[in-house]
């Protein structure tokens, strides 16, 4: 996402309009809810995480300790075993 300047896409009285309520910073305009996507859906990193999951449920079914799996993985007892006893 890059800067735009308001005064280069707004009309004047759009433009003073906003400053009334916020002037001088950067402001976000989210899209409408029906345009948004699902978190995730534009890159791969979903489908990398429910991998990722299903990989340390298994290595748990297999007799990995919740230790072990958070050496391996790098992520903290909490997340660990919110993972292994979510339902999939």
């Amino acid at each position: 996402m890059s800067y735009v300047n308001g005064k280069e896409i707004l009309p004047d009285n759009i433009l003073e309009e906003i400053q009334k309520y916020f002037g001088g910073g950067l402001l976000y305009i989210p899209l409408p809810r029906n345009e948004r996507c699902k978190w995730g859906s534009r890159t791969a990193t979903r489908e990398e995480l429910r991998q990722r999951n299903e990989k340390i449920r298994q290595r748990k079914e297999e007799g990995c300790t919740i230790k072990e799996l958070m050496e391996e993985f790098h992520l903290s007892y909490d997340s660990i075993k919110r993972i292994i006893y979510q339902k999939s």
